[in-house]
């Protein structure tokens, strides 16, 4: 064998096969994901939300969809840059009952989801999705069944529905936990008590793991928590996002133990937290201003009033006003006071999907080659 070849073959083992096995590195050359299919709160809804309870207003999508479009941004989420990345379509709410091609995956994430079953009051009497992530996972099951069964009948629904192989080959995606951390502390739990309650949130959601890969899934991309933005030395609040580092480090924990149960499967852990504290650490630097002000909202040091809500109309000495957005969103990281602007998710995806972020350190154009 060519001696240059043998070191490159070598170099390619040592980098990929030490963390998902040496049999899955040159799998294809064609590599790709066929489907994705998602697990989520509002950081990754693309439609389920406004399918199920109300559609936001305007100025919401205002930056790329040019209208409304399900999402609780701007314009496009993690998400969306994940398949446009993929060279995917945009996925399809489970939720939503039109117009829908659910042959590349399909997306069961909804706003203020949780991973266990949410002891807020529920939407309409309160503010938590009754989505959580078991029914999320019960949802799936029921779509596997079920799409299957209508590729079996034929007729114009057949190729709207993923193949059976899909399943094996799909990524499948989660960015959830922060509404069971924030639902808590709304519930006047201490510190103290939420930090107690954070293994058994986490065995929850390794549980919903094994369930998916007992139903055939075989590659999760992982995200762990974000940053919950109020203050500490750069302006979030120290308090709480010791509570993401500690859900962080329990949720790390977790998937490496998942390995080792399931060897032949690869879960990826994916730090979306440290990718976006930077814009809070260094905000000029990579381009943006001013991260803890909402971009689209009223009142206060931070443009933000639980009572102000983006695109929503109040009342201002006497004169009705809407809530409307900044001039520049793309130089934003906060969108609504409490999601993110696209440009901010589009500098997240970037660093994250680098594989530089992960654990293992796997590109995402190249997590295919190891299922």
């Amino acid at each position: 064998m060519d001696p240059t070849r043998t070191i490159f073959i070598f170099l390619s083992l040592l980098l990929y096969g030490s963390t998902t096995g040496f049999s899955r590195v040159f799998s294809s050359e064609s590599c790709r994901f066929p489907a994705i299919f998602n697990f989520c709160a509002s950081n990754s809804d693309t439609g389920g939300f406004a399918a199920a309870f109300f559609q936001p207003k305007p100025p919401y999508g205002d930056t790329f969809f040019g209208m409304p479009s399900g999402r609780a941004c701007d314009g496009r989420l993690i998400v969306d840059f994940t398949v446009e990345n993929l060279d995917l379509p945009f996925l399809s709410s489970y939720l939503n009952s039109l117009a829908i091609n659910f042959s590349h995956g399909a997306n069961f994430a909804t706003v203020s989801s949780t991973i266990r079953l949410p002891t807020a009051d529920v939407i309409p009497q309160g503010q938590a999705s009754p989505f959580y992530l078991s029914l999320q996972c019960s949802q799936f099951a029921q779509f596997k069944n079920r799409s299957q069964i209508i590729r079996r009948q034929g007729g114009i629904y057949a190729s709207l529905m993923p193949r059976e192989e899909t399943f094996a080959k799909a990524l499948y995606t989660f960015d959830i936990g922060q509404n069971d951390l924030t639902q808590s502390l709304f519930l006047n739990m201490t510190i103290v008590q939420v930090i107690a309650a954070i293994p058994d949130i986490v065995n929850h959601f390794s549980d919903n793991i094994k369930n998916l890969y007992s139903l055939g899934a075989r590659l999760f991309w992982v995200y762990n928590m974000r940053p919950i933005a109020k203050k500490d030395s750069v302006g979030c609040a120290k308090p709480y996002n010791r509570l993401a580092q500690r859900f962080n480090a329990e949720l790390k924990n977790a998937l490496a133990r998942l390995r080792i149960e399931f060897p032949l499967a690869t879960i990826v852990y994916v730090d979306l937290y440290s990718a976006l504290y930077s814009l809070y650490t260094h905000p000029t630097k990579n381009g943006f201003e001013r991260p803890l002000v909402a971009c689209c909202g009223y009142g206060g040091k931070y443009n933000y009033g639980r009572d102000a809500a983006c695109g929503e109309t109040i009342n201002v000495n006497g004169k009705n006003i809407m809530v409307g957005s900044c001039k520049d969103p793309s130089v934003r990281v906060s969108w609504d006071g409490v999601h993110f602007t696209e440009a901010a998710n589009k500098f997240a995806f970037d660093l994250v999907s680098s594989g530089n972020f992960s654990n293992p350190p796997i590109p995402l154009k190249l997590a295919c080659h190891h299922r």
